[in-house]
């Protein structure tokens, strides 16, 4: 990639960005399932450092905005729990294929919802939210689309709770990437600067999602999670298959 980017290539960047983040800043989760298909295909340089640092800026965005909603004892459990998932997917990468894992947890997330929508539902105790911040840990570092497991735990939580949580979450699991990215040299001035290069469509969205979130918080933020979490599952399944 050579700078400065063409015009095209900046504009298409712009808008998949633009998108990803509104959905994010929207649901709560969502940057990685627009971005990382589209954007690899644009231009690999832009995944995964540049898209990881565009994400930290949309999530220190989001968690400003909601930061009144955030549970900060959630936090003590699902960020260790992220953390030792992110362990566990690096180790399991070395061992399964990764397709393998994806399907695995892609079809995980499906039966999650289809449990949801049957009227069961877990309470948000300790272990469920280590156990959900470990298995998006997991899906984040095999098929970079870590929030539907934690995003499924908290579907019953007013929309402010569930985007607040998940930003605080997400910061840490950007953190850490960056910088094992950083120690195995893969994340230098050419990640920063394409990075740099996403974060108008960062801002654009995250704009945009000051309005769409408080339409989806009118009772329409647990639909939104559920319907969300499907397409990761099902994106997540097909980029495997074909």
């Amino acid at each position: 990639m050579e700078y400065p980017i063409d015009l095209l290539s900046s504009g298409l960047a712009f808008l998949i960005v633009t998108a990803g983040s509104t959905l994010q800043g929207s649901v709560g989760f969502g940057l990685g399932l627009v971005c990382v298909p589209l954007l690899v295909l644009l231009d690999p340089v832009f995944i995964p450092g540049p898209l990881l640092l565009a994400a930290l800026l949309l999530n220190l965005l989001i968690s400003i905005r909601e930061i009144r909603s955030v549970d900060k004892k959630s936090l003590f459990w699902a960020v260790p729990g992220r953390i030792v998932g992110a362990s566990l997917g690096a180790t399991l990468l070395t061992i399964v294929p990764r397709q393998n894992l994806s399907l695995l947890f892609g079809a995980m997330v499906l039966l999650a919802v289809l449990i949801s929508l049957a009227g069961i539902h877990l309470t948000l105790t300790p272990m469920n939210i280590l156990g959900a911040g470990t298995i998006s840990g997991l899906m984040g570092t095999t098929s970079a689309v870590g929030g539907p497991p934690l995003a499924l735990v908290y579907q019953k939580q007013k929309g402010p709770h569930i985007r607040g949580i998940l930003a605080v979450i997400f910061i840490f699991g950007a953190v850490i990437s960056i910088l094992s990215l950083m120690i195995i040299g893969r994340f230098g001035l050419k990640e920063i600067q394409a990075g740099v290069i996403l974060f108008p469509g960062i801002v654009a969205g995250f704009l945009i999602s000051n309005q769409t979130a408080r339409i989806l918080d009118r009772g329409l933020t647990r639909v939104a999670v559920l319907t969300a979490s499907s397409i990761s599952g099902m994106i997540v399944i097909l980029m495997n298959i074909f």
